[in-house]
């Protein structure tokens, strides 16, 4: 008898896996009475539709909106009237000047988020990622790093990421510090993600947890 595989936590697809076969058959086989025939037809013919119109929009989860992230949290109001859909050249660049322009700022930290546009996990955590960005604004800058685009191969072999969402920590000179780990739940997430905030939060005397002692 034939297990139906759980869903994942989170999806990850590399550039190099475009090609990879997603396809499986049916785990299960039914055969009741007419009305349940017709009924079974029914439903698949619904979830062929359904399938139809999710493989023509490209993907059934919306990519993160990345202009959030290249002006700063404290802007986001001001960009809703401006948002516009980013080639994956386009969103590449705009997420390196992103990038480039958080280590300029001289604050204390950033952090890298790497995601996956089609990772439900990811996408759950971007209000969050905002709220966070926004509280701690005055000493720390969050970029996002679309994992599945080439332009980021070369801080995914750097950084060793084999997975979304993954939270790195740099410090003001962007060398990095901490990342977090396999997720397994969204808690998990948040969790890992306070604990790198706390290794360089400032304190009251204007030291971190990373920095060294005196």
């Amino acid at each position: 008898m034939s297990t139906v595989p759980k869903q994942q936590m989170f999806c990850l697809k590399w550039p190099w896996d475009v090609n990879k076969d997603t396809t499986s058959p049916s785990p299960c086989n039914f055969e009741g009475p007419w009305l349940f025939k017709s009924l079974q037809n029914l439903g698949s013919f619904a979830l062929n539709s359904v399938n139809s119109m999710s493989k023509s929009s490209g993907s059934w989860f919306p990519k993160f909106d990345i202009q959030q992230f290249t002006t700063g949290a404290g802007q986001n109001g001001d960009l809703k009237s401006k948002r516009k859909v980013l080639t994956p050249k386009e969103q590449g660049e705009a997420e390196h000047r992103a990038f480039a322009s958080a280590l300029a700022s001289g604050k204390e930290s950033t952090v890298i988020e790497f995601y996956s546009p089609k990772c439900r996990l990811c996408n759950s955590l971007l209000r969050f990622v905002l709220e966070v960005e926004s509280r701690n604004s005055d000493w720390l800058n969050i970029v996002l790093a679309d994992a599945e685009n080439e332009q980021w191969l070369p801080e995914l072999l750097n950084y060793d990421i084999k997975y979304v969402p993954c939270f790195v920590l740099l410090d003001k000179n962007g060398r990095a510090l901490a990342k977090t780990g396999i997720p397994s739940s969204r808690l998990h997430v948040v969790a890992g993600l306070s604990h790198l905030l706390k290794l360089k939060r400032p304190t009251p005397d204007g030291s971190s947890l990373s920095s060294p002692q005196g």
